[in-house]
């Protein structure tokens, strides 16, 4: 069990039988009163987002969560299929719980997995990805003082701004939390 004075980001705990995970949270000492945490939890079944208020003191049951290194292998009808890299066993995750992490998944790439009872709950893929861009615009020539940038449609099928200069072609350095160029990788 875990006490309110352990609740930090990342978190993740049942309530009602459901995992949920800790997106923010805030410790509050009024000047007279108890204190308590008011934290914003995600419900990860449904993507849900809710605030919660727990006294100082209260207990909170941990979710018990197996995260599972595995290689994203397709995608068809049935979701987005994985394979895990220890037992070669191939499992489809519906869109719906891959969500936002499709938009960086490439073939063969791996991921974690988070699995509550035997259910897939997340994908998680890796912090920064290479990704080659798969069409661009050309950039004006010598325009590089203005900061200017231009939409660039990358392999995987996302989009995102660039600077001028990057070409149909080149491989990019993508931060996966922001959806940021970082670099051109040579």
């Amino acid at each position: 069990m875990y006490d309110t004075s352990e609740i930090r980001k990342g978190l993740k705990i049942v309530i009602d039988g459901v995992p949920y995970t800790v997106v923010d949270f805030q410790f509050v000492k009024p000047g007279k009163g108890n204190a308590f945490t008011r934290t914003r939890i995600k419900n990860l079944m449904t993507g849900a987002v809710i605030d919660r208020t727990y006294k100082s003191g209260e207990k909170l049951e941990p979710a018990e969560m197996e995260d599972r290194n595995m290689q994203y292998m397709y995608k068809d009808s049935e979701g987005y299929h994985f394979m895990d890299k220890q037992s070669y066993e191939q499992m489809a995750v519906p869109a719906d719980v891959v969500g936002e992490a499709a938009k960086w998944l490439l073939e063969n790439m791996g991921v974690t997995i988070s699995v509550f009872q035997d259910r897939p709950v997340s994908v998680g893929v890796p912090n920064f990805v290479e990704i080659a861009v798969s069409h661009t615009d050309p950039g004006l020539k010598g325009d590089t003082v203005s900061g200017s940038r231009k939409i660039a449609t990358l392999a995987s099928g996302a989009t995102l701004n660039v600077p001028l200069f990057v070409n149909t072609g080149d491989v990019l350095k993508i931060d996966t939390r922001t959806g940021d160029y970082v670099e051109r990788v040579k």
